[in-house]
């Protein structure tokens, strides 16, 4: 059966079953194979894409139910609007140097993206709990860690800054309000 499904701002059909996982479609119909197969079973979070920017393990999710839905891949991240929060993720995941075998880490990016996409500045006890899906087996949650918490710093600073569009259009949304209770994490 044909799906028509929109990976990372284009539409692609695929033929395939249903209850094929998305993953598969992913990686063996679209070549796209920057995210990856972990357990199977939604369990270390490898598998972790984007469903209209919410993070989801593709391992378990039926292509029967992405149609008409927004999905962006790790190759699709720098393109969407999340870019720049993705290019600060990135930037201190290599500063801090949090990468060991790498495999688990398209997954853990895609989570981070999301968790600062929400929350530009979380609590420490918010990574924990936002990035809890996601395995490491060579255990490097604490430089994950640290390269969110960087992440976070640059993105506030981002905002905060005068220059910003961000800054600009909250400040619009918020009407007459202080400019200072505008800012992310001001």
């Amino acid at each position: 059966m044909a799906f028509s499904i929109n990976i990372n701002g284009k539409q692609q059909t695929v033929d395939v079953e249903g209850d094929t996982p998305l993953l598969w479609v992913i990686r063996d119909h679209l070549q796209l194979t920057g995210t990856k197969f972990g357990c199977g079973m939604a369990q270390c979070g490898a598998c972790t894409v984007h469903l209209n920017g919410q993070p989801i393990r593709s391992c378990v999710t039926p292509i029967s139910s992405v149609t008409g839905q927004q999905i962006t891949t790790i190759e699709g991240l720098s393109g969407a609007a999340v870019a720049k929060t993705h290019k600060a993720v990135v930037d201190a995941w290599e500063e801090v140097a949090v990468v060991q075998c790498g495999y688990c880490q398209s997954g853990q990016i895609m989570s981070a993206v999301a968790l600062l996409s929400s929350n530009p500045g979380p609590s420490d006890q918010e990574i924990d709990q936002y990035m809890n899906g996601n395995i490491c087996r060579c255990a490097t949650y604490v430089r994950i860690k640290q390269a969110i918490k960087q992440a976070s710093g640059t993105l506030v600073a981002q905002n905060n800054s005068t220059d910003s569009p961000l800054y600009y259009d909250a400040f619009a949304s918020k009407g007459n309000a202080d400019k200072t209770d505008t800012r992310i994490g001001g």
